[in-house]
């Protein structure tokens, strides 16, 4: 039997991506996250007056009420790069796991790409540099030109990529390399499911002390997961908003979560999702259990589960964006407007932006 939550498509209205671009300074750009996670400045939008409030994020607490549900992704991101080399050439490559399709079968994306032809045996280094037990073989190469590598070892690759990737920073921090804490400061304290190769951002501010604080206000906390794809962050390139096609991703919704949803929407409570991640589980799964979506968010989007959203600030023309903007008016268009004026507020005090930035509270 189907929840009594989840949304209906959203309707389809002309808007174009360029709609969607502001400008950012690119000193703006967070390149490292700041000494504590909970410090991160929090810009708070009451969505009804267009008030804003600058705050600490820190201080989130105090929005919670007794009853309210936050819900939390609680995926873990893999050290998804790994390097490697040509069996037979010795040319280098670099390889982004994306998604598993079976043990020791991943989609990949490769760099040189025009090197790493079908049949092509790659040497899997570990983080030394030196050759590892592992080896990739190239078997086919999808639409998008992602390479499909077959590994071969003594085990399963996921179980030993500590030994062997790296974590997938975005490319927008642009460091000659990487630091020591960026493992354990690029995932969410209480990450438990292994499988996204981007963080869910929005998650990076919370403590366990925090989370604490939210609970002794009578608000519940609970969990699923969604594994966030490299799709997440990729600029909407067709002209036409509703041309774009949404990547998927994998999610589990527990049982325990939804009963909890239904709990908190029969009794008029807030559910507040820390993520556009996990809103778009929310707003897309009919039932609790495994599956895969393709939701894609933009104004004038009706939300039916979510009622305040928490959230990081998001590159221009990205879908997050577009989620962000119809949150902002559901069912509306002129939450592009309020997006865009909050963010030019954003900029001009200062906000830090994207995976290490700050963060927003959309009430």
């Amino acid at each position: 039997m189907g929840l009594a939550f989840g949304g209906r498509a959203a309707i389809l209205h002309l808007m174009r991506a360029s709609d969607f671009d502001f400008p950012l300074p690119p000193e703006l750009i967070a390149q490292a996250p700041v000494p504590r996670r909970d410090q991160s400045r929090l810009l708070v939008l009451e969505r009804a007056t267009g008030q804003i409030a600058h705050r600490c994020f820190a201080d989130l607490p105090e929005y919670f009420s007794p009853g309210d549900l936050l819900v939390l992704n609680d995926s873990r991101v893999i050290p998804a790069r790994l390097r490697g080399f040509n069996a037979r050439t010795g040319g280098r490559f670099e390889a982004l796991l994306l998604e598993e399709n079976a043990a020791n079968d991943w989609w990949a994306m490769m760099r040189p790409g025009k090197r790493a032809r079908p049949g092509t045996t790659i040497q899997i280094l570990d983080k030394s540099a030196n050759p590892s037990a592992f080896q990739a073989i190239v078997r086919e190469i999808n639409a998008e030109g992602h390479r499909r590598l077959q590994f071969c070892g003594p085990a399963n690759i996921l179980t030993e990529l500590d030994a062997l990737g790296e974590t997938p920073l975005p490319p927008y921090i642009q460091r000659p390399e990487q630091r020591p804490e960026d493992r354990q400061r690029y995932q969410t304290v209480y990450a438990k499911a292994p499988g996204s190769v981007a963080a869910p951002t929005a998650g990076l501010h919370f403590t366990p002390a925090l989370l604490e604080k939210i609970r002794a206000r009578g608000a519940r906390v609970c969990f699923l997961t969604l594994h966030v794809g490299l799709g997440t962050f990729a600029p909407v390139k067709t002209e036409r908003v509703e041309d774009h096609i949404m990547h998927a991703e994998r999610f589990v919704l527990p049982a325990q979560t939804a009963d909890a949803i239904r709990r908190a929407k029969r009794l008029g409570r807030r559910v507040v999702a820390a993520g556009t991640t996990t809103l778009r589980v929310l707003e897309s799964a009919r039932r609790a259990g495994a599956g895969r979506t393709r939701i894609f968010i933009h104004p004038p989007h009706r939300f039916r589960v979510v009622d305040a959203l928490v959230t990081n600030f998001h590159l221009p023309r990205s879908t997050l964006l577009m989620l962000a903007a119809a949150f902002a008016a559901p069912g509306e268009t002129r939450g592009r407007e309020l997006i865009l004026r909050t963010y030019r507020e954003a900029v001009a005090q200062r906000y830090r932006f994207f995976s290490y930035g700050d963060a927003m509270l959309l009430l």
